[in-house]
């Protein structure tokens, strides 16, 4: 099953939804993001060698000029390989667990398991965030020395932040295998 309805992140830009049903206890969701604008990466490159011209031109030392090229050649490297994730999924297994994966801009991928025994829930809860209340999944960790208690708390779709009608379809999906693997 493709998707599914147009859906936004919380600054309001479109992000994909897919679902793909492989059995009735074993789903996939990928929250995908737009990959990274060539001309917002010219812009703030421009803007940052203008500067550094701008300085040159004023103090007649190569080092701005070479620093500023440096400076934004790792910078975007860094923000590739580590900030920017184009891709986020969640493999429920109603027997085995929850896969996490995440897909960096730079094709690095950070991959987590979580076993089906230490979840106690998958829930929707709510943040305030920067000047506004935001939706977000999150999965409920038992803790195993008190049976009703919630050992840590993992949120799902960090880098994504999708809105909560896009949440509430993967919720509504997980609790269904949830419900049917006890």
């Amino acid at each position: 099953m493709a998707e599914e309805g147009p859906f936004t992140d919380i600054s309001g830009k479109p992000i994909s939804l897919e679902c793909q049903n492989y059995t009735p206890f074993c789903r996939e969701f990928t929250v995908s993001s737009p990959k990274v604008s060539l001309l917002k990466v010219m812009g703030y490159t421009c803007s940052v060698w203008l500067l550094a011209y701008a300085v040159f031109f004023l103090t007649e030392n190569t080092t701005v000029l070479s620093s500023a090229i440096m400076v934004t050649l790792v910078g975007m490297i860094l923000h590739i390989h580590f900030v920017k994730v184009d891709q986020e999924t969640l493999l429920i297994i109603g027997s085995l667990g929850i896969q996490l994966s995440s897909l960096y801009a730079s094709g690095r991928e950070s991959t987590t398991f979580i076993e089906m025994s230490k979840i106690k829930d998958i829930v929707i809860n709510e943040a305030i965030y920067m000047q506004s209340i935001i939706y977000y999944l999150c999965i409920l960790i038992k803790d195993p020395s008190e049976p009703d208690g919630v050992a840590s708390v993992v949120p799902l779709f960090q880098s994504s932040k999708p809105r909560l009608n896009c949440l509430v379809r993967v919720y509504k999906s997980c609790q269904e295998i949830i419900a049917q693997s006890r």
